[in-house]
């Protein structure tokens, strides 16, 4: 006779029953497969709604219930860490009579113009044929850019009348690039919203909130002097919140996913602090870094720190998500498995993201820096000096401390899951309940197993099958 039996990690196997194996007749086995099954056939119901309403709202993946004491736990974990968060970010706050004067963009007399370029440059004069509001005009370009100039080019020019002694009183200073940035932006925008829907949107919602934290607080109090790391910290906190929640909604998986990017964060930027101190780094290696001491009295290794920490949010929230949606998942596919065997699956994952993750670190940087490393192969020094040269070493210090502080935010962000995500008996704990709005039609069912004891449900706690199947016909 052919029937099921449970397998070594609490699974249902198919196959035949043997007479010999002593459980034909055990009543105990039989109630332990009778309640898997049921608690298995509740998360995939639970399931089979998060994917209808996923178009809709946050519902992502398989929707473990999360018991209220859990719910209040991340909420004292995660409410101070936003409040001080927030009277960081009051104090930190920069006022607008301590900002430093600006650099003017042009010298006084001069006016910024826009042209198009009719004709190719001539590089024995470095002259290039325009026209500006319909009148020709000739403008001087530096060679650099002279190959890289074509007709029908906008270009943004400086208009400076004692330049014509020089050739043109017309001097060009970058390319006009207003018009396909905004076609690309708009195709992001798009691509985003056909593919990843309402979630990505969600997500677009969330950066354009996290650049404007950006804009309105990080680089004016970094102008004016205010300590970079307590900055970083304040700017990372805030901005995880906003982005985290934004995008995957207010659910026990998002905080937790919080909970582990703010730690990480903590630990990358001790780690960055005491290798920025470790190695020397200034801050100084760039011209661009050189170029704001002129207008500001600022600590260029607080800038850099400042930086380091940013660099590292945006991977450490693509780590954390990742994992805590990973238990999650193996909740959902292993609805008896352990605290313990949930770490230990989703660290295997974990792992494999680490490999996948510390390449596109370096790999990012190298990219960023591949002028600098270009240098430094063509430079005549020995190979000790090259590579630790300021620039150099500003790139391999960032490298290595976000990618410490990757590695150990994933760990940190699955412990945290396991513990979070329901436990059989908690799953077990919470009941059935199924509320029909009259007006909308909408359905919430919020359904687990009721407490098994006997070998079966208890005569009150059995669901009553006529509200079972009202919730069913109104799916």
């Amino acid at each position: 006779m052919g029937g099921r039996r449970m397998g070594r990690h609490g699974g249902l196997q198919h196959g035949p029953r043997h007479e010999d194996d002593g459980h034909d007749d055990d009543p105990a086995l039989d109630a332990e497969v009778r309640r898997r099954e049921r608690l298995r056939d509740r998360l995939t119901r639970r399931d089979d709604r998060a994917a209808h309403d996923a178009p809709h709202g946050h519902a992502h993946g398989p929707v473990a219930p999360t018991t209220p004491r859990t719910r209040v736990v991340l909420a004292a974990l995660l409410g101070p860490l936003l409040l001080v968060a927030l009277v960081g970010m009051a104090l930190l706050w920069p006022h607008e009579d301590e900002m430093p004067a600006s650099l003017p963009f042009a010298a006084a007399g001069a006016e910024v113009l826009q042209v198009e370029a009719t004709g190719s440059p001539d590089p024995a004069s470095q002259i290039v044929d325009a026209t500006l509001d319909g009148e020709a005009i000739t403008v001087t370009v530096p060679p650099e850019v002279i190959d890289s100039i074509g007709p029908g080019d906008q270009l943004r020019v400086l208009y400076i009348p004692e330049a014509a002694l020089y050739g043109s009183p017309y001097v060009f200073v970058d390319f006009a690039r207003e018009i396909p940035l905004w076609i690309l932006a708009i195709a992001y925008l798009l691509v985003v919203a056909l593919v990843a829907r309402w979630r990505g949107l969600a997500a677009i919602a969330g950066l354009v909130g996290a650049g404007a934290m950006i804009l309105l607080f990080t680089l004016p109090a970094l102008l004016t002097g205010q300590p970079g790391l307590p900055v970083a910290l304040v700017t990372s906190a805030v901005v995880m919140f906003i982005v985290l929640y934004v995008a995957h909604g207010f659910t026990a998986r998002t905080s937790t996913a919080l909970l582990g990017t703010l730690i990480g964060l903590a630990f990358t930027a001790a780690i960055g602090w005491i290798a920025t101190q470790g190695t020397s780094i200034t801050g100084t290696a760039t011209e661009d870094s050189r170029l704001l001491l002129i207008r500001a009295d600022l600590d260029l290794q607080q800038v850099f720190l400042c930086g380091l920490v940013l660099a590292g949010m945006g991977v450490l929230n693509d780590v954390t998500i990742t994992q805590a949606s990973a238990v999650w998942e193996l909740r959902a596919a292993s609805p008896l498995a352990s605290r313990a065997e949930l770490f230990a699956r989703a660290m295997r994952i974990g792992r494999d993201h680490i490999a996948s993750t510390v390449y596109t670190i370096a790999f990012a940087y190298v990219g960023a820096a591949l002028p600098v490393l270009m240098i430094m192969v063509l430079t005549d020094s020995p190979g000790n000096v090259g590579w630790t040269t300021g620039q150099v070493a500003e790139e391999i210090v960032r490298t290595l401390v976000g990618s410490i502080g990757l590695v150990l935010a994933i760990p940190i962000t699955t412990a945290i899951a396991a513990v979070v995500v329901p436990s059989p008996q908690e799953l077990e704990e919470v009941e059935e309940e199924a509320a029909i709005d009259a007006t909308t039609g909408d359905v919430e069912v919020v359904d687990v197993l009721a407490v098994e004891s006997g070998g079966g449900l208890r005569a009150d706690e059995r669901p009553d099958p006529a509200a079972e199947d009202e919730v069913r016909r109104q799916r």
